[in-house]
């Protein structure tokens, strides 16, 4: 998709609000993902518009828009593949998915575990059944969310004081992952690339966390080479021009619009930055994000959520503007549904998912209007967390966890599968 050069900034965040869903369909198509883009609905509205109200739970305690079906594809503890002995991880938290060359595609997913965390991988093939799951990582810590790479690497971030990203290689073995320190030492949430900027963006579940940048260095992601080393760069930190250093936005500053953000480098990229923080106090760069969680690009956007002020947030990278695209707090109802947010992802028409930990375990859609929709909700798991949320390649299925859910109340991971209308 291309943007038209004369827009101000305002139209062409509109633009790109109301017209990446296009690009990510014909990005999946390019790919070999779907045999086709979708047909386009009306402006500024997506597919995920109508699929209508939510049913009474199946079987599996999940309420679904009629037509859609769910079914359990891993338990911890029990083994997702007859080809396999692995027994799935418990507290499954963030993942993704990837194609296939044979029509199938690997779902990654952290274990939000202290010191035995890890990755595990469960893989489908064409006709959807699980065919091999194993481990990818282990022996990190509280592995919560992370990121798909456009190289098609998951990174994997630990979420404690000393947390790192791991880069994972879903078809690969634990051997081949490998950490990425530059990226900094931090309770790491969520990653995203963007690969046209090779610039990788980062977020902190922390009180008085950050929002992150990874500027890759010329030697590090060399012109006309496929990705970055991850080893060379500039780490920085998000600091809106009209809040001070070290401060959280206040009250009188209207975050619903487009507010100026510059970039500083963190203090001391190899130390803990919670340390760092401590030591310089008001002096800290950046400006407060109160609990990093999910984070997703697409076209020039980066889309974060912060848990503790149930905010999600839309970043321009060209404009260089943040705003608040969503605020529990302040929205007005039917919208104000979402609660809790958490892990997120972008729909292939624009719609941003959320994840609930907590609220009513929800999984709930920002549309590019800007409306909210409960796609579905899970019941009888009270105490527990939706995360994981991912599409598969072709947009047909959805995967996500109940990290706390199951049995054993130490985690359960779903496919919804898609209405015929919607692929």
């Amino acid at each position: 998709m291309t943007v038209p050069a004369n827009l101000t900034p305002e139209a062409r965040r509109d633009f790109l609000r109301l017209t990446f869903w296009t690009a990510g369909a014909m990005a999946a198509s390019a790919t070999g993902m779907v045999s086709a883009a979708p047909s386009m609905p009306m402006p500024g509205r997506t597919r995920l518009q109508d699929i209508g109200p939510l049913g009474a739970p199946d079987a599996n305690g999940i309420r679904l828009p009629a037509g859609f079906s769910s079914r359990v594809v891993a338990q911890f503890g029990k083994k997702p593949a007859k080809s396999s002995s692995y027994a799935w991880h418990a507290f499954p938290d963030g993942g993704a998915t990837f194609a296939m060359a044979d029509g199938g595609w690997i779902y990654v997913s952290n274990s939000e575990v202290p010191l035995v965390g890890g990755v595990g991988m469960l893989r489908f093939d064409a006709q959807c059944e699980v065919i091999d799951a194993r481990r990818l990582l282990a022996a990190t810590t509280s592995n919560c969310a992370g990121g798909k790479t456009p190289w098609q690497t998951w990174l994997s971030g630990e979420e404690f004081d000393l947390g790192r990203v791991w880069e994972v290689y879903p078809q690969g073995r634990m051997t081949d992952a490998r950490p990425r320190p530059a990226l900094g030492i931090f309770k790491h949430e969520a990653v995203a690339v963007d690969p046209a900027s090779k610039i990788l963006y980062l977020t902190e579940d922390d009180p008085s966390g950050r929002f992150y940048r990874f500027v890759c260095s010329s030697e590090d992601w060399p012109q006309d080479a496929a990705r970055p080393r991850l080893e060379r760069g500039r780490l920085q930190v998000m600091k809106l021009v009209n809040v001070p250093v070290n401060q959280y936005p206040g009250a009188d500053l209207d975050l619903g619009s487009p507010q100026r953000v510059e970039w500083q480098d963190v203090e001391q990229p190899g130390v803990a930055q919670g340390l760092v923080r401590s030591i310089l106090k008001d002096k800290a760069p950046g400006t407060v994000f109160k609990g990093g969680e999910g984070l997703w690009y697409v076209e020039g956007l980066v889309y974060f959520s912060t848990k503790g002020d149930n905010r999600i947030w839309a970043y321009d990278h060209s404009a260089q503007t943040v705003e608040v695209i969503y605020d529990f707090a302040r929205v007005a109802a039917p919208n104000n549904v979402l609660s809790g947010v958490d892990n997120l992802t972008v729909s292939q028409w624009g719609d941003v998912l959320v994840a609930e930990d907590g609220g009513n375990m929800e999984l709930c859609l920002i549309h590019p209007d800007r409306s909210v929709q409960v796609l579905l909700q899970v019941v009888g798991q009270d105490g527990s967390e939706l995360t994981g949320p991912a599409f598969s390649p072709d947009g047909s299925r959805l995967y996500f966890s109940s990290q706390r859910g199951g049995a054993s109340k130490l985690g359960i991971t779903y496919e919804v599968t898609l209405t015929n209308h919607l692929r």
